[in-house]
């Protein structure tokens, strides 16, 4: 099956914060920060992104404030345009291809490395807004006031020196009173203009890599290596922070689902792991794992968080944290984590120091819902996989390995529990072993050509019999559990493997060309209900299937895999822009709206019943309308009055008046209605008498006094026929409630 025309990656969240200086407005309300292909607009008090300003085809590179005007700014991109912004109301007001400039201007000329070893690498440079003087910054941590700099060759420079490592930004406040400069030592430092004097705001969480000053002074702002933005108040406080998708330096962790809060959870900060909010775009907060104070030392090895997993109604959270020292032994942390309901976040319940020899390769829950236990399994490299119990203590709950398993001293590489949690598969290199979670009896095992088992998933709901892995690097494997035989192989490059845990799908990303292919399909069925070719640039390193908040109302087969859940994955992308930045972004697949018609509330009203009138359609068309089955709320006509143009309705008072003669009489059309148009107009003399007999012989409630008291003219009659012929249901249904 090829490509659906009706689905499409969208790029969802985690673009950069920090890729160039944020922008304070005058009046220090908002904050404006080039974001991948937008510029999102921040409340500088509440924190929240006010407008995503969407139109850029390419990487955002600049943001400026038009002088001109204080509501607009200007943004540049390597898409070759300029576009200028109404940022308060989101609205695009002018596009300006790129041009070729050239300026006048003087140099500053220092040797790289002087005699006594210090490293004269210029990193940023700001200027002066009153005096003719230019501040420089250097690798070495030095920073060069240049006075007289229009006068050539004779202009100065006097030296700051703080920063133990490279400057990374420079800004003078608008005065020209402070000069501002931060970098690796997550400090921001105010250096007195005229004095030799500065004070220090430490601890500001990670690396500066950028300095801003609002026009008028009140509010300082600082991007960080983490993704973050902080917002400085009065020089001391700080009043706000807005947190991006932090970009770790090793994603270890798979991507996951908070069961409770639907957020994404993977590596953040070092020893941390992020919750972040896809609806929102936001980071709800970060978990310390590791506990421990990260030390900024090039090469110096600290505990990392490796492994992680939650169970099924996210009571409990399972975490790994390694460390391995030059010289030493690798230290191992198995912590469990329990959710506690009074601070909302979770909470350290037992710590098993050593719970394997060698590194932990997985990590899985028992899943199963109605479980009586709560299980857990650990596969190591040191060959064996342990089953960790949850019981109950005089103390409180706390774990405690209940079994070891091991197959002819083979290396566990993956294991996974069926739905039920009534089998665990644990693959030992080419062989999968399948055990019986009550008795840990082996069952099975199940074999394949020589290549080391890399993926493990159980199918769900009717394709719970299946247990689909991976081969080596090109095999897809699928086998039946009922048989213990292979069911059908196929040859794919898959580099990730996942299922869905509110369907019977599977998803396949697979690497060729330099791309990423995408298939799902179900275990049952080895042909692909959706492929997408090329679904990104570079390999996908993780991904997850995320539920929805509603379920989809899908009508077409196949876009039906994405009704309950979307497809959500990491990527990393290179940027070029003078050099390669990596940037690590957040997509996920979704179904694309109609064109046809506009989105508006009315749209989303009327779209969640299409699928109905459709339905109702079909049937009518097959089985004749003898009897016409009332349509439901969201008909064809009220479509129709909804989307009609104002300017081209009656007016209201000759709307509402056909509403309510509409109520006042009930009647009901015997004829079909796929009968000729001539067949009903067969005499207006038998037609008048026929009419005015079937209306009084028909029951009415309401009214009916008034219907047998004078008799309906022809034309009456036929404006009541018509009227007839509406839907009004919806409107019945508003008296009802």
């Amino acid at each position: 099956m090829g490509e659906h025309a009706g689905i499409r990656v969208v790029h969802r969240s985690g673009s950069k914060l920090n890729f160039r200086p944020p922008v304070i407005t005058n009046d220090s309300k908002f904050l404006l920060c080039a974001s991948g292909e937008c510029v999102k607009v921040f409340s500088t008090s509440t924190e929240e992104c006010i407008h995503n300003l969407r139109g850029h085809t390419d990487l955002v590179t600049g943001v400026h404030l038009n002088p001109c005007n204080h509501l607009q700014a200007y943004s540049c991109s390597t898409d070759g345009t300029l576009r200028l912004w109404d940022f308060m109301d989101g609205i695009l007001i002018k596009v300006v291809n790129n041009s070729e400039w050239s300026l006048d201007f003087n140099r500053l000329f220092l040797k790289v490395d002087n005699k006594k070893g210090a490293k004269n690498t210029f990193t940023c440079v700001t200027c002066h807004p009153k005096d003719d003087c230019i501040a420089t910054g250097h690798e070495d941590g030095k920073i060069r006031l240049w006075r007289n700099f229009n006068h050539k060759k004779e202009y100065t420079y006097t030296t700051l020196h703080w920063h133990h490592s490279a400057v990374a930004s420079l800004c003078f406040t608008p005065e020209g009173t402070n000069l501002l400069s931060g970098g690796v030592e997550s400090v921001l430092v105010q250096w007195k203009y005229r004095e030799n004097q500065r004070d220090f705001l430490p601890r500001l969480g990670a690396s500066i890599t950028h300095v801003a000053v609002s026009p008028d002074g009140a509010l300082f702002c600082c991007s960080h290596s983490d993704n973050k933005i902080t917002i400085i108040q009065n020089c001391v406080n700080v009043s706000a922070v807005i947190q991006g998708l932090v970009r770790g330096e090793s994603a270890r962790t798979d991507l996951m689902v908070d069961p409770r809060t639907k957020c994404l959870v993977l590596n953040g900060n070092p020893g941390h792991l992020q919750f972040y909010s896809l609806q929102r775009d936001k980071l709800l907060y970060n978990l310390d794992i590791v506990q421990q104070e990260f030390i900024h030392e090039l090469g110096l090895q600290q505990f990392e968080v490796v492994n992680a997993a939650f169970d099924g109604p996210g009571n409990w959270l399972a975490t790994v944290e390694e460390r391995r020292r030059k010289a030493a032994e690798l230290e191992l942390n198995l912590k469990l984590w329990a959710f506690d309901e009074q601070t909302q976040s979770f909470v350290l319940n037992t710590t098993i120091v050593a719970p394997h020899d060698s590194q932990v390769t997985d990590l899985c829950f028992c899943r199963a819902s109605d479980s009586q236990t709560t299980l857990l399994v650990s596969a190591s490299k040191d060959g064996h996989f342990k089953a960790w119990q949850l019981a109950a203590q005089t103390e409180g709950p706390s774990w405690s390995c209940d079994f070891v398993g091991a197959y002819r001293g083979l290396v566990p590489e993956c294991c996974c529990f069926s739905a039920d949690g009534s089998l665990l598969a644990v693959s030992f290199q080419e062989v999968v072993t399948v055990w019986s979670p009550g008795s840990w009896e082996l069952l099975t095992t199940l074999s394949q050509p020589p290549k080391s088992i890399r993926n493990l998933c159980f199918g769900r709901l009717s394709c719970s019999k299946y247990l689909v892995g991976t081969a080596g690097h090109n095999l897809l494997c699928c086998w039946n559990l009922l048989t213990c035989s292979l069911e059908w192989s196929t040859s794919m490059e898959v580099t990730l493997l996942l299922a869905d845990p509110h369907s019977d799908n599977m998803a396949a990303f697979c690497w060729q060309d330099k791309c990423t292919d995408l298939f799902v399909f179900k275990p049952s069925e080895p042909r692909p209900l959706f492929s997408h070719k090329a679904v990104c640039s570079g390999k996908v390193s993780r991904a997850v299937f995320a539920p929805r908040e509603e379920m989809l109302e899908s009508c077409e087969e196949s876009s039906q895999w994405l009704n309950r859940s979307q497809l959500c994955f990491l990527t990393q992308n290179m940027v070029n822009m003078n050099s390669y930045l990596p940037d690590q972004c957040l997509f996920f697949l979704s179904l694309v709206i109609d064109d046809s018609v506009a989105m508006t509330p009315f749209y989303l009203l009327l779209g969640k019943h299409r699928c109905q009138t459709l339905e109702m359609r079909d049937k009518e068309s097959s089985w004749g309308s003898a009897e016409r089955t009332p349509l439901p709320k969201g008909s064809v006509a009220v479509k129709e009055l909804l989307q009609t143009p104002a300017h081209v309705l009656p007016p209201t008072s000759v709307l509402c008046a056909m509403f309510v003669e509409s109520l006042l009489v009930s009647v009901t059309d015997s004829r079909s209605e796929d009968e000729p148009e001539e067949e009903e107009m067969e005499g207006e003399n038998e037609e008048d008498s026929e009419e005015n007999v079937a209306l009084r012989a028909e029951p009415a409630p309401l009214g009916r006094e008034m219907v047998d008291s004078a008799p309906l003219t022809k034309a009456q009659t036929r404006e009541l026929r018509r009227l007839v012929k509406l839907d009004h249901g919806w409107f019945s249904d508003l008296l009802d409630s």
